[in-house]
């Protein structure tokens, strides 16, 4: 029991060890490489591509990440450092390389981007907002541009063509939002032509846990089709304000989740003039209860909203930044807007819906890069059967981590 608990942990030391041996051989490179001129540096773009017709992306790893290597130092003057080639071994792999801050993640990926986009099928750098999307693509795309390969980036305020153009390129730069809606967008139109992806091929994320595990649930939607809903809306709020938090409803802040009591149900029979709040002619107005109850009672506003030249904004959870555009899905937007007292927006029904984590999954291979991913590993393993390789730092680490202080008042604390 013991030697197979031991082989268990031992995995990733061996796998670490056999990525080290292989980053070495091509650190062994360094000098061939750093003795090229810029033109023979270019020129092992279309060599290696050449060398693809017989070989494997895995035959020409030593290679190509040499070349990339020494054109990162020759364009922006920063040369990968061995456990930055580790870590873009484990990236090449389809697996997440745990990298600890400053460690240079942006650099390390550069290396299995540049790899992965001689096949020509296209490369999808993943990032969490558009600001970091257009540096990166500015930043690291002029080494894979030196090299000779084409880099776009897709931002929300594209048109179709442009995006089209974008996803042609060897190496595009997007967030992950936007490429989930491009997706949902290319389903939707009735000419293939129209289509602005190609087939999902690769993707490199960055901030993997948030992407893949914090937010994997969150659904994205398209909606369309609009119906005169608003008159509803506004009398529901205008009743629920008047319910008293214990006598009529109960609200678990937890799970999220506000119901009514049954004198709750009854001043809602007697209010709306029904006989049973829960027929099933009145599922409608059980609904509208609902989202109003929502909005007045969990939704709280400068925290999950903030009202903007009337217009209720989402607050992203995770970022902390506005999403204006956004909408909350199934008539609870419409609700907020009832409770704040703003033109309340035709509702509309849902034509197209993905998660991230059923629209991740369907790229041929996918990798991701943070700073915090081992807790999480085994549900990086049975959802999307990628590992997390923990990359030792570059030199030892200097700081001290103690323990968390957990104290059980205020005052203990201070």
């Amino acid at each position: 029991m013991n030697n197979l608990i031991s082989s268990l942990f031992n995995f990733d030391k061996k796998r670490l060890n056999q990525i080290e041996k292989k980053a070495k051989e091509v650190d062994a490179l360094s000098s061939k490489y750093r003795s090229m001129s810029d033109d023979e540096l270019k020129a092992m773009t279309p060599q290696l591509k050449e060398r693809l017709i017989t070989s494997s992306l895995d035959d020409i790893l030593v290679d190509a990440f040499a070349t990339a290597r020494e054109a990162a130092y020759r364009v922006i003057g920063e040369y990968p450092y061995l456990v930055q080639i580790m870590g873009g071994i484990v990236l090449h792999d389809g697996d997440i390389a745990e990298m600890k801050t400053g460690e240079g993640k942006t650099l390390t990926s550069v290396l299995p981007v540049y790899l992965n986009a001689l096949s020509g099928l296209g490369v999808h750098v993943i990032t969490v907002n558009e600001y970091l999307a257009q540096r990166d693509a500015k930043w690291m795309g002029q080494i894979h541009e030196f090299l000779g390969l084409s880099v776009g980036v897709n931002i929300r305020a594209m048109t179709p063509s442009q995006k089209r153009e974008a996803f042609l390129k060897d190496i595009t730069y997007t967030t992950n939002a936007e490429i989930g809606f491009d997706y949902l967008r290319d389903n939707m139109v009735t000419d293939v032509k129209e289509r602005v992806l190609r087939a999902l091929n690769f993707a490199l994320v960055d901030e993997v846990d948030s992407i893949l595990i914090d937010e994997s649930r969150t659904p994205l939607i398209i909606s369309g089709g609009q119906r005169q809903t608003a008159n509803i809306y506004i009398s529901v709020d205008k009743f629920v304000k008047r319910l008293v938090e214990g006598e009529d409803f109960e609200k678990d802040v937890k799970s999220r989740v506000v119901t009514l009591t049954e004198a709750g149900v009854a001043k809602s029979e007697k209010h709306f003039q029904v006989a049973n709040l829960y027929d099933l002619k009145n599922t409608n107005l059980v609904h509208h209860l609902q989202q109003a109850l929502k909005a007045n009672y969990i939704f709280a506003k400068d925290v999950e909203y903030v009202v903007q030249e009337r217009q209720i904004v989402i607050v992203d959870q995770f970022t902390g930044r506005l999403m204006p555009g956004r909408a909350y899905s199934d008539g609870l937007h419409q609700a907020i807007e009832a409770k704040e007292n703003v033109p309340i927006k035709q509702e509309t029904s849902t034509m197209a819906t993905i998660t991230y984590q059923n629209f991740f999954r369907l790229y041929k291979k996918l990798s991701g890069m943070t700073g915090t991913a081992k807790t999480e590993e085994e549900e990086f393993l049975s959802i999307y059967n990628m590992r997390v390789m923990e990359i030792p730092t570059n030199r030892p680490i200097a700081r001290e981590d103690l323990p968390d202080a957990v104290y059980g008042t205020k005052k203990s604390k201070i």
